[in-house]
């Protein structure tokens, strides 16, 4: 190679690829040129690596200085300007070698010279060497052209233009995907809580997740509700619309399940001996019904039924922190305080430790309705209807664009009361699905690419 002198790092490296280019370092190294200028000096250094070992990188400069002043000083230049400069010289000053040294590759009977003989079908452009006569070695061996292709849509007629080139810009292939975690809330006793690994795509929507959690889930996309939630409660509901770049990045992803819709049936007091209360809720048989399902969230009278989200924390200010895991519940709309205070009791009945008696336990929290609505709104144990509140209507009507309208609510508990009622228990337990280390793994890899995938990204068929 060369011994630096200065900026000369840039001259090294393309004198290095060069001299190892075989084709090019044999014919020099043999002398098989015809020199017609005096600029013949400049590749003669190309082969002196492999020739006479190192050589100072002063000489290979003074050269290059005394025919392009561009060059000359010692600033630092650009590696492939260099390239395509010394090149060029390379292409004038040798000229085309003499015809009893010319080797021409055979040529397809009926292309005539300059077309490639198997241009590639469709696509922007296809780089095609060629070996025409007359040609001289640079351009032999570094020189190809573009086939163009452009075909109507409409009546399929193709044109084709072919244009040279020395030097080609490819672009890389980018990872085009994130890794992002979602937390399921399904359910199913056995897979409750489940976190999963996604790839989603950097430049998606919602609703492309939507349906990746769905298959994920195995539950039907317009039935998957998606919400940010902070160690403090919720933060916000994602709409189908909006962009998936700041999608998990406030606060981790859950995916909600709603529960089937109730039909009054069978009412049973089984399960609820663990309360301590056999007339703390009734318990109602869950079946799918779509027809109500769908329904469900439309209607805005008593007798309707609602969707909510539910999230328990204890504390105040700084200290306010999410406990248990967050609820689904499908409740009436004309439901009392007292009905909605024992549903959620209920439901985290396998968290107390105490009993909760039915007779006199009044308030024993606070429900706010989450989201990020100013000022805060609370519903009224004195409210005979407190989910028909105006606040509840306007948060379905704003959690429409995508999944089934639900309404967020924040049960807020003081902390003597959930000492005594849950102890010490924090946040829900997640169990981890395998995808969730590979999709980490395979994201906090660097991405690699081929220079085959660089062609084929470059030569890539799109539309005009």
């Amino acid at each position: 190679g060369l011994r630096n002198h200065g900026n000369t790092c840039f001259m090294n490296a393309v004198v290095q690829c060069l001299s190892n280019t075989a084709p090019l370092a044999e014919r020099l190294a043999l002398g098989r040129f015809r020199a017609r200028g005096a600029r013949a000096d400049t590749p003669s250094l190309v082969p002196s690596s492999a020739a006479r070992g190192s050589q100072p990188a002063l000489l290979l400069q003074n050269i290059v200085s005394k025919h392009s002043s561009q060059f000359r000083g010692n600033a630092q230049h650009d590696a492939l300007e260099f390239l395509l400069w010394l090149l060029d010289r390379m292409h004038e000053d040798l000229g085309a070698a003499s015809p009893a040294q010319q080797t021409r590759g055979p040529q397809e009977v009926g292309t005539p010279p300059g077309v490639a003989a198997n241009p590639a079908p469709g696509g922007r452009s296809s780089p095609a060497v060629q070996h025409p006569r007359g040609q001289s070695f640079v351009q032999s061996h570094f020189q190809a052209q573009y086939r163009s292709s452009l075909t109507c849509p409409h009546c399929l007629k193709q044109s084709n233009t072919f244009d040279p080139f020395l030097c080609i810009s490819l672009p890389i292939p980018l990872r085009q995907t994130r890794a992002l975690n979602v937390t399921l809330v399904l359910q199913c006793e056995r897979w409750r809580f489940v976190r999963v690994g996604l790839a989603v795509p950097l430049l998606g929507t919602v609703a492309d997740l939507r349906e990746m959690v769905a298959r994920e889930g195995c539950i039907p996309p317009e039935q998957v509700i998606l919400a940010e939630v902070s160690p403090r409660g919720f933060l916000r509901s994602l709409a189908d619309q909006e962009e998936l770049g700041t999608a998990g990045q406030g606060a981790p992803l859950y995916a909600f399940q709603p529960p089937p819709a109730r039909r009054a049936g069978t009412a049973s007091d089984q399960g609820w001996a663990g309360l301590g209360t056999a007339g703390l809720v009734g318990w109602w048989i869950l079946c799918w019904d779509c027809a109500a399902r769908s329904s469900d969230c439309l209607h805005r009278g008593p007798g309707s039924r609602i969707l909510l989200l539910l999230c328990n924390t204890a504390g105040t200010g700084p200290q306010l922190a999410r406990f248990g895991p967050p609820l689904v519940l499908r409740e009436e709309r004309g439901i009392s305080w007292e009905q909605l205070q024992q549903s959620i009791l209920a439901q985290l009945r396998a968290l107390l430790r105490g009993e909760v008696r039915a007779q006199g336990t009044g308030a024993l929290f606070r429900i706010r309705l989450a989201g990020g609505s100013t000022p805060c709104i609370y519903l009224s144990p004195q409210d005979p209807r407190p989910l028909c509140h105006p606040a509840i209507d306007r948060a379905l009507q704003l959690s429409g664009a995508g999944g089934p309208p639900h309404v967020k609510l924040t049960v807020e508990w003081d902390m003597s009361t959930k000492e005594r009622l849950f102890g010490n228990i924090q946040e829900e337990v997640v169990q981890d699905a395998e995808s969730v280390r590979l999709q980490q793994q395979a994201h906090r890899q660097q991405q690699s690419c081929t220079l085959d995938e660089c062609f084929q990204l470059y030569t890539k068929e799109e539309q005009v």
